[in-house]
C-alpha cells in the first residue's frame, strides 16, 4: 500500500495507554499519522469535566497528544506538562493540566477539532488527534454472572468506569447514542489511509467502541487500507479476564461481523498460550504476525521500538 518514496498514511484507532503506545511506535515511521480517539471516558478528571460542562471527555485525547509531542526537550517538557495533575483534595485536585487546557480551548473556540488542532500546533505534534464522535458517548454492557447468587442473570452496567470495574462476563456492549454524529475529518482520514491500526487497549472500552459507530465502521469497511489489529499482551484483570488471543478477535467480530482484518499482531507470550490462534486468524483471511513487542522489563506494556519494528515490516519500510 505504501507508495515508493512516500511515507505511509496511517490512522490509529483506540484510547488510553494502548493507543499512546501505538502512536509512540507509529510516529517513528511516518508523520502522516492520525489518531482517532474514543470519547466515552467518564472517570477521573475527564468524568468530572464531562459532568460539569457539555464537552467531550478530554483525557484520552490528551494522552494521544502527549504521545505525539515533539521528540526533543521542548516536546518532552510539554508532554510532561499535559500529563501532570494538580495535587490535593480541592476543586482542582486530581485534574490533569492537559485536560483543563483542552477544555478551556473548547470553551473559547466552540469547536473540538479546532481546539485539538491548536494544542497540537502549540506542542509541535507529529500527526493529528481527532475524536471518534462529535458528542460524548456512554458505554453500556450486559454482564452475565455479576451476582454470584444468580450466575445466569443478565445485569446491565452503564459507563466506561463501571464496565471496567464490573464483575462477571461481558456478553455485549453498546453505545448511547447508538448512531452518534462522527467527525468528518476522522471519517476522511480513515477513507484515505494506507494503514488502519486498531488496538491495543482495553478491549470493550477502547477498541470495540470504534466499530460500534455506524458511520465510522462503514468508513473502515470501505477503506482500501491494510487493517492491522494489535492484540494485548495478556488478558486484563478487568474487562477480559482469562480471554485467549482468539477470544479477543472473536468478540471484536461479534460486534462488527462485516469487519475484515488483514494482519493480526501478537506477542509470543500471548500467542503461544493459544494453539488455535494461527488457524483462527487464517480462517478470517488475515495474516498472523507473532513477534516480541513487550517491554524488556517484563511488564505488560508494549515497547514502542519493538512495535515500530513490527509495523515497519508490515508496511515494507
Amino acid at each position: 500500500m505504501t507508495v515508493f518514496g512516500q511515507l505511509p498514511s496511517v490512522v490509529a484507532l483506540g484510547g488510553g495507554h494502548g493507543l499512546a503506545a501505538s502512536l509512540s511506535a507509529l510516529r517513528q515511521l511516518t508523520t502522516r499519522l492520525t489518531a482517532v480517539v474514543t470519547v466515552a471516558d467518564d472517570g477521573g478528571s475527564s468524568g468530572r469535566l464531562r459532568a460539569e460542562f457539555p464537552i467531550l471527555p478530554p483525557g484520552d485525547l490528551r494522552m494521544a497528544l502527549a504521545a505525539l509531542c515533539g521528540d526533543d526537550e521542548v516536546g518532552r517538557s510539554w508532554a510532561a506538562v499535559l500529563q501532570s495533575r494538580f495535587p490535593g483534595e480541592g476543586p482542582l485536585g486530581g485534574h490533569s493540566i492537559g485536560n483543563l487546557l483542552i477544555a478551556g480551548l473548547w470553551q473559547q473556540l466552540a469547536d473540538p477539532v479546532a481546539g485539538l488542532d491548536m494544542v497540537a500546533a502549540m506542542l509541535h505534534t507529529e500527526g493529528r488527534v481527532l475524536p471518534m464522535a462529535a458528542v460524548p458517548l456512554v458505554i453500556e454492557a450486559d454482564l452475565i454472572g455479576a451476582d454470584a447468587a444468580r450466575p445466569d442473570e443478565v445485569t446491565t452496567v452503564v459507563g466506561q468506569e463501571a464496565v471496567a470495574l464490573a464483575t462477571g462476563d461481558i456478553a455485549d456492549v453498546r453505545l448511547v447514542p447508538a448512531d452518534p454524529p462522527t467527525v468528518p475529518a476522522a471519517v476522511q482520514a480513515v477513507a484515505e489511509a494506507d494503514y488502519l491500526v486498531l488496538g491495543p487497549g482495553s478491549w470493550y472500552s477502547s477498541v470495540i467502541p470504534h466499530v460500534l459507530v455506524p458511520e465510522l465502521l462503514d468508513a473502515i469497511a470501505r477503506s482500501r487500507a491494510v487493517r492491522v489489529l494489535t492484540l494485548n499482551l495478556v488478558p486484563t484483570d478487568d474487562e477480559t479476564p482469562a480471554y485467549t488471543a482468539s477470544r479477543h478477535i472473536e468478540v471484536l467480530a461479534e460486534h462488527a461481523p462485516g469487519l475484515r482484518l488483514d494482519v493480526v499482531v501478537a506477542d509470543p507470550t500471548f500467542a503461544d498460550d493459544d494453539p488455535h490462534l494461527a488457524t483462527y486468524v487464517e480462517s478470517l483471511g488475515a495474516r498472523l504476525v507473532v513477534a516480541p513487542v513487550r517491554m524488556r522489563d517484563g511488564s505488560a506494556r508494549h515497547d514502542p521500538h519493538l512495535l515500530a519494528s513490527v509495523y515497519a515490516g508490515i508496511m515494507g519500510l
